[in-house]
């Protein structure tokens, strides 16, 4: 695994805020995935390198975690993924040009002999996804979960109740020392986020 961060902007709703964003890259000297293709498709590239890209994959389609996807796709030739939930969404940032494909709960990808799980997430979008890993006992959950809790939920296309939903039924069920990589800040595990989230679940969420 491979950590770049890139800073631009994510817009919704009418406003536009300053964000930094993880990029993630999961393979070996020969192919790597490359998850959530933000704000600088050369940076990207430049980590990349000679490597072959198996799939640009977007864990859902706010602006900041797809704005370089189209362009790092005609660099590279791979073939962008997102959730088929999340495609209003990404026209809003790329209206003349869609995904290559649509990705499901449940489907896996492999890179360098590494298999990638993706779970459905909705909640933060309709099509969030989560990818995990367990060979690598890591979970990069983009906005669904957080260092600290679970992704916001107070603007278009997003929802509280579904976000705990989606935690507890997807994410709360992996080995607690599984490392959680989010889409933002510093990475966790499922064991040291349980406990807080906890409380909305005995809530009724």
């Amino acid at each position: 695994m491979e950590h770049l961060v890139t800073s631009g902007t994510f817009s919704l709703d009418g406003g536009t805020w300053e964000v930094d964003n993880n990029v993630w890259l999961v393979g070996d000297a020969d192919e790597v995935i490359v998850i959530d293709a933000a704000h600088d498709d050369s940076k990207i590239a430049d980590a990349i390198g000679t490597r072959r890209v198996v799939a640009v994959v977007c864990t859902h389609a706010h602006n900041d975690h797809i704005n370089a996807a189209p362009a790092l796709a005609d660099r590279t030739g791979a073939p962008v993924l997102l959730h088929l939930d999340d495609r209003l969404l990404w026209r809003q940032t790329h209206p003349d040009r869609a995904p290559d494909g649509y990705l499901s709960h449940d489907r896996r990808l492999t890179v360098a002999g590494t298999e990638l799980v993706v779970l459905h997430t909705p909640g933060h979008a309709p099509g969030a996804i989560c990818l995990y890993a367990p060979h690598l006992g890591t979970v990069f959950t983009g906005d669904t979960l957080f260092h600290g809790g679970p992704g916001a939920t107070g603007r278009s296309f997003s929802d509280f109740p579904t976000i705990i939903r989606s935690i507890r039924d997807q994410l709360l069920t992996l080995p607690p020392d599984t490392v959680v990589r989010p889409g933002h800040g510093s990475s966790t595990t499922i064991g040291a986020e349980s406990a807080d989230l906890q409380k909305w679940i005995d809530r009724g969420y």
